[in-house]
C-alpha cells in the first residue's frame, strides 16, 4: 500500500511543463499546438510569481487547450528612478510554481532576444487611457506595457490572455489596443486577490516590513471605505473620494500618490458613479509603490 501511494505521488506530481526560452522556439512550439488545433492562453507575467498570478493560471486553463505564461522583467516598463534592477528575479522558484500549477509552456526570453541591439523605434502609445493616474506618475510606464504585450502577442499568438484586476488601469490599456488595433485576441480579467489582512498581492510586497505591510493597508481600507459608502447609497464620486482621503491623510508614514474614482474603460474621471465605475489609488511606503483599486 505505501508503495502504491508513493507511485501515484510521483505520477501526479510528474512534468508536462516545456521551458521555452527563446522567440524562435516558442514560435515553433505554437505552430505545432496551432497544426492540432489547441488554443491557446497566454498568462503574461514579470515573475515573482504569487497567488494572484497563479489564480490567473487557473482562468487560463479553463478556456484553453494550452497555457503559456511569459515570465520577462520588461526593462520598458521602468523609469529611470525606478527599480528594474532591484526588482524580484526568482526564476527557479516561478518555474516550480508554474509547474505546479499546471502552466504548458514557460516562456522566458532574454533582454536581447527580445530587445536586439536597441531600443525599440517603434511603441505602442497608450493614449487618453494611459494619461493620468499611474500614468501621470510613471510617464511612458504604459508605452513600455504595451509594446511588450505587443510583441508578446505576436510571437505568442494567443486566442485569449489573462490579466489581473490590480493592474486595472493596464487592463484598460490592453483592451484599447486590442479594440483599436485589431488583435485577435480575446482579454480575460481576474479579480483582485487579497491576503487574508486586505492586502492586494503584489510582487513588491516582499520588500514591505511588517511595519510598513501595517501602513500599506490603509489603501485598501480607504478603498473598502469608498465602497461601503457607495453600496449604502453615496453616488457623488466627491463625497467618496473624500471618504478615501480622509483614510489616508490620517497616517504619518504613508505618501498618497493619487487616489480617485474613474470609468473603468476609459479612466476618465466621473462624478456620478455608477456600478462598474472603479475606485483607483496608488501610495508609496518607505522605497515601496503601491497600487489598489475595487470596482462599484
Amino acid at each position: 500500500m505505501m508503495f502504491g501511494a508513493a507511485v501515484i505521488r510521483m505520477l501526479n506530481t510528474a512534468s508536462s511543463m516545456r521551458s521555452v526560452g527563446t522567440i524562435s522556439e516558442m514560435r515553433h512550439v505554437i505552430a505545432d499546438a496551432r497544426a492540432k488545433v489547441q488554443s491557446i492562453a497566454l498568462v503574461p507575467t514579470m515573475g515573482a510569481l504569487h497567488e494572484g498570478h497563479l489564480t490567473l493560471v487557473d482562468e487560463a486553463k479553463r478556456v484553453a487547450d494550452v497555457v503559456v505564461m511569459s515570465v520577462f522583467v520588461n526593462p520598458l516598463q521602468f523609469g529611470p528612478s525606478e527599480d528594474f534592477e532591484r526588482y524580484p528575479r526568482t526564476l527557479e522558484d516561478d518555474a516550480r510554481l508554474a509547474e505546479e500549477r499546471g502552466v504548458d509552456l514557460l516562456f522566458t526570453p532574454t533582454r536581447e532576444d527580445m530587445y536586439p541591439a536597441h531600443a525599440p523605434v517603434v511603441i505602442v502609445h497608450p493614449g487618453t487611457v494611459g494619461k493620468e493616474w499611474e500614468g501621470a506618475v510613471r510617464p511612458h510606464h504604459f508605452e513600455g506595457v504595451l509594446t511588450v504585450v505587443a510583441k508578446l502577442f505576436h510571437i505568442v499568438m494567443p486566442d485569449v490572455a489573462v490579466f489581473g484586476q490590480k493592474d486595472l488601469q493596464q487592463v484598460a490599456a490592453v483592451k484599447a489596443m486590442v479594440r483599436d488595433l485589431n488583435f485577435p485576441v480575446g482579454i480575460l480579467v481576474a479579480p483582485v486577490v487579497r491576503d487574508p489582512d486586505g492586502l492586494a498581492m503584489s510582487s513588491r510586497n516582499r520588500y514591505l516590513s511588517p511595519k510598513d505591510r501595517e501602513l500599506g493597508l490603509t489603501l485598501s481600507k480607504a478603498l473598502f471605505a469608498m465602497r461601503d459608502a457607495f453600496a449604502k447609497g453615496e453616488r457623488r464620486a466627491s463625497a467618496l473620494e473624500a471618504i478615501g482621503w480622509r483614510k489616508l491623510e490620517r497616517v504619518v508614514g504613508l505618501t498618497p500618490r493619487y487616489l480617485a474614482v474613474v470609468n473603468a474603460d476609459t479612466f476618465q474621471r466621473v462624478n456620478n458613479v455608477r456600478h462598474g465605475d472603479a475606485a483607483v489609488g496608488a501610495v508609496r511606503v518607505g522605497e515601496t509603490r503601491l497600487i489598489d483599486n475595487i470596482i462599484f
